[in-house]
């Protein structure tokens, strides 16, 4: 069946109703984009929070983004599924409220004190996180031609990396403001103190997490409330016959390969950030308190918002893919050199990656649904199913960690970036015949 360039969209959902502007549909949809983001950022400050508290070692603090992002692999496919059935609009807000289940579960978490009720916590939101980002990712990329769905992704994440900017600065105030207490100095306090210090230990997990499930149920209340336009593309459709399976979705090269660069891209971008404050609050980097490493967090996802900004506007001017394989060769070199060097070089060379990850989710993203037509609601399935990177290499950078020391442990996010090259440069190349869906 040939393929549109640009979606059918139906715009004026009821009769005499006006048309709704796709500008502000897309104005709507970003705001998604800041909200998830935020959530997604705050594991930042959680790890080091929790690492404290529990008395972990990196690899078992890392099963805060092994639960958030394996979230992501055994719930897309149901995710898929549920937007197949809703569309698009029901489907985000489906997607919001259950992120605020989540958020939510934090508050008896937090009065049990068990690392596992936070670990169950994390796994009903990004649960919601994940028909977020199965509705809304494609959403935005067919409101509107093909040709720029790049840049059309690429600032609307760019409102996702706000999010990412502000939400370590909060976190660190709310959750980090504390010093956190060892077990030998909570035992050597009488009962009472005791008692006030995991009050007040708490409540700066569940403050935070309380209001967020307050802002997300606005937030879904507000989107049900908008008339979004509703794309009458047959990407919205079940159907389950040979010619729409995720079999028939993966035979497409460039999907397959973007599949493994959403994995490998994600893993690189989520275990740097999840390291930042430790490593930041190493001597030899830059030797911060932990609330002060936070500023730098929040410098590492401003700088992706920035360039998320400029990107989207460069998008629209030269090749997505040679801009992809540029931007991940840069990563490599800034990679190298905070493991090859220490102090400021070792600290700005590290941050300055965020500026460079900006472009490539978005980019990866709508190149692997390039022309799939019917097929891409399962291909944005498989795409975000493929965020367990994010659950996977931070892990394995934390075992790293534990056995040769963590500065020399970003050789495993360095090779990561090394695949998003070979993704730009010849992965992401659409095969002569694009005309056709299935």
């Amino acid at each position: 069946m040939p393929i549109s360039s640009t979606p059918r969209m139906n715009t004026t959902p009821g009769q005499g109703a006006p048309p709704v502007n796709t500008r502000m549909a897309l104005g709507v949809a970003t705001t998604i984009f800041f909200m998830w983001g935020f959530l997604t950022c705050l594991n930042d400050i959680l790890i080091p929070h929790l690492k404290a508290v529990f008395e972990l070692n990196y690899a078992r603090a890392m099963l805060v983004q092994f639960t958030f992002f394996g979230a992501y692999f055994l719930m897309s496919l149901p995710a898929g599924r549920l937007v197949a059935h809703l569309g698009y609009k029901k489907g985000i807000v489906a997607g919001l409220l259950i992120a605020g289940v989540g958020a939510l579960g934090f508050w008896p978490a937090a009065e049990l004190r068990e690392y596992s009720a936070f670990l169950g916590a994390l796994f009903v939101l990004a649960t919601g996180i994940t028909v977020l980002q199965v509705a809304a990712n494609p959403y935005v990329a067919l409101l509107g031609p093909v040709e720029t769905s790049s840049s059309r992704l690429t600032l609307a994440q760019a409102l996702n990396s706000l999010g990412t900017a502000i939400a370590p600065i909060f976190g660190g105030l709310l959750i980090l403001g504390n010093t956190v207490k060892s077990a030998d100095e909570i035992n050597a306090l009488s009962v009472a103190e005791q008692a006030a210090y995991r009050a007040a230990e708490a409540q700066s997990v569940q403050g935070p997490y309380i209001g967020l499930a307050i802002a997300l149920a606005l937030l879904a209340l507000f989107v049900y409330l908008f008339r979004l336009p509703t794309l009458s593309e047959s990407t919205e459709k079940v159907d389950d016959g040979p010619q729409q399976s995720y079999g028939a979705a993966l035979r497409h090269r460039h999907l397959l390969f973007a599949v493994l660069g959403i994995f490998f891209y994600v893993g690189a971008e989520v275990s740097i950030g999840s390291f930042l404050v430790n490593y930041l609050s190493m001597p030899t980097i830059g030797g911060f308190t932990e609330q002060q490493a936070t500023h730098y967090v929040s410098a590492y996802w401003t700088m992706a918002m920035i360039g998320r900004f400029a990107g989207s506007a460069l998008l629209t001017r030269y090749s997505p893919r040679h801009m992809l394989a540029l931007f991940a060769g840069i990563n490599v070199v800034l990679l190298g050199a905070t493991m090859a060097s220490s102090g400021q070089v070792a600290l700005y060379s590290v941050v300055a990656i965020g500026l460079f990850n900006s472009i490539m989710f978005p980019t990866i993203f709508a190149l692997g649904i390039e022309r799939l037509g019917p097929l891409t609601n399962k291909a944005s399935s498989l795409l975000i199913m493929a965020i367990v990177g994010g659950a996977l290499v931070p892990y394995l950078q934390g075992v790293l960690a534990d056995h040769i020391g963590l500065q020399p442990s970003f050789i495993l996010p360095l090779l990561c970036y090394g695949y998003v090259i070979f993704f730009g440069l010849v992965g992401a190349r659409l095969p002569a015949a694009t005309t056709r869906g299935g």
